[in-house]
């Protein structure tokens, strides 16, 4: 039996799926499904339906899946150890932040961090999905929240504030009864910001609705409507202008988390302190 092949069927147990198992591996789904009958083939026994949509666990896919667990939680521990053990900073260490913070404050100051340390490699993940810690999906990691999962450090490193923003043509020629608005999809309707957005709309339309902060602004520069956007964005574009909607400005917190075994890495704690310096 291929270790290998175990563990990606341990990721497709995991995650649920073949898309998400594959990103969670960093390989296309293709090559989760040959791992996977592959170790059928090597075990002789069938672990998964395949339907039509969906792969499911067989009895026996589940009956594998929870004695293997534990050998892929060893693994992730010993890559750690691994990477703990390093005394010089160097390598590869990957980032995963919401995609808003990574391409707008962290991508554009990386030249930074080259410079003052030419040895280190960044991988970084700019994803609405949590990445896993725990399983090295990411090394380092900036949350809106602070994480409740075991084994993680968490440190609140700063904030940023939201504020509602429109084309200066849009708000010079649209009176405030007749605005209409940009939010997200249903998928976050729990975020302070799309709630406060809401309450603010009323019975005005929300015309664009998408779980994307970048469709977002380039709706609010093309006139369709006002978006609530992060400052640190809405500022730095000529595009927009910021409405003063009046009232306490909804705040989120920035949290900086890693895995406690890495806490003590020399290129761990030195890409941790450039993400401190990256935040406005």
């Amino acid at each position: 039996m291929d270790w290998t092949d175990l563990q990606h069927f341990l990721a497709l147990a995991r995650e649920g799926s073949l898309s998400a198992a594959a990103r969670s591996l960093n390989v296309d789904h293709v090559t989760v499904a040959r791992r996977v009958a592959a170790l059928e083939a090597a075990m002789s026994l069938k672990l998964v339906d395949r339907r039509p949509r969906s792969y499911e666990l067989t009895e026996d896919g589940r009956r594998i899946a929870k004695i293997g667990a534990p050998m892929a939680e060893t693994a992730f521990a010993m890559e750690r150890a691994a990477l703990a053990s390093k005394s010089e900073i160097g390598g590869e260490i990957a980032i995963s932040a919401p995609p808003s913070l990574a391409n707008l404050l962290i991508a554009p100051r990386l030249i930074r961090l080259r410079q003052q340390y030419p040895g280190i490699r960044i991988k970084l993940i700019g994803e609405k999905r949590t990445a896993s810690l725990n399983r090295r999906e990411a090394d380092l990691a900036l949350r809106l929240s602070r994480p409740t999962q075991p084994g993680l450090v968490a440190r609140k490193i700063g904030h940023f504030e939201f504020a509602l923003y429109g084309s200066p043509a849009y708000l010079k020629t649209t009176p405030a009864h007749a605005f209409a608005f940009v939010a997200y999809d249903a998928t976050m309707d729990e975020a302070p910001q799309q709630q406060w957005l809401k309450r603010f709309a009323g019975a005005r339309e929300i015309v664009l609705r998408t779980n994307d902060l970048e469709n977002q602004a380039a709706a609010a520069r093309s006139g369709v409507g006002l978006a609530m956007l992060p400052k640190f964005l809405g500022e730095a574009d000529p595009r927009l202008e910021r409405y003063e909607a009046g009232g306490r400005p909804v705040r989120r917190e920035i949290w900086l988390v890693l895995h406690r075994d890495l806490r003590r890495t020399p290129a761990v704690r030195a890409v941790a302190s450039f993400i401190e310096g990256c935040l406005p």
